[in-house]
């Protein structure tokens, strides 16, 4: 396991201190990415692309596990194109990449293709 702690956060801030933004932005998309992973409940977030195959397979996937863990989880897609600095501050290699988070901690992570039933299991344990 893995925690989303302050020295993460400042491995993000150099991070995005080595691309040239400003640190207003540096400071709202850290707070924004802390909020999600530090709920009392379990996050999904999914790492992805649209021109990856195996990322456009899991869409739906997602939404079958949105609609059967209703409240008790989040599921947050995050466009690898789009956010390229927070996938390389966590190390996205693979697509899609999923991880669990809650309360700031990362409780677990995989690359590839999953099954809905699989994710479904992962998030009720750590509910």
């Amino acid at each position: 396991m893995t925690n989303f702690n302050r020295s993460d956060f400042n491995f993000l801030k150099e991070q995005l201190k080595s691309k040239n933004l400003e640190y207003r932005v540096k400071f709202n998309f850290m707070s924004k990415f802390g909020e999600l992973v530090g709920l009392n409940v379990p996050v999904l977030i999914d790492f992805y692309t649209e021109w990856n195959e195996a990322s456009v397979k899991m869409h739906p996937v997602l939404r079958d596990v949105a609609s059967a863990i209703g409240d008790k989880a989040k599921v947050i897609k995050i466009d690898v194109d789009k956010n390229t600095q927070l996938a390389e501050a966590l190390r996205v290699k693979g697509l899609p990449t999923l991880m669990i988070y809650k309360k700031g901690e990362m409780l677990w992570r995989k690359s590839g293709e999953q099954n809905a039933e699989s994710i479904i299991a992962i998030l009720e344990q750590y509910s």
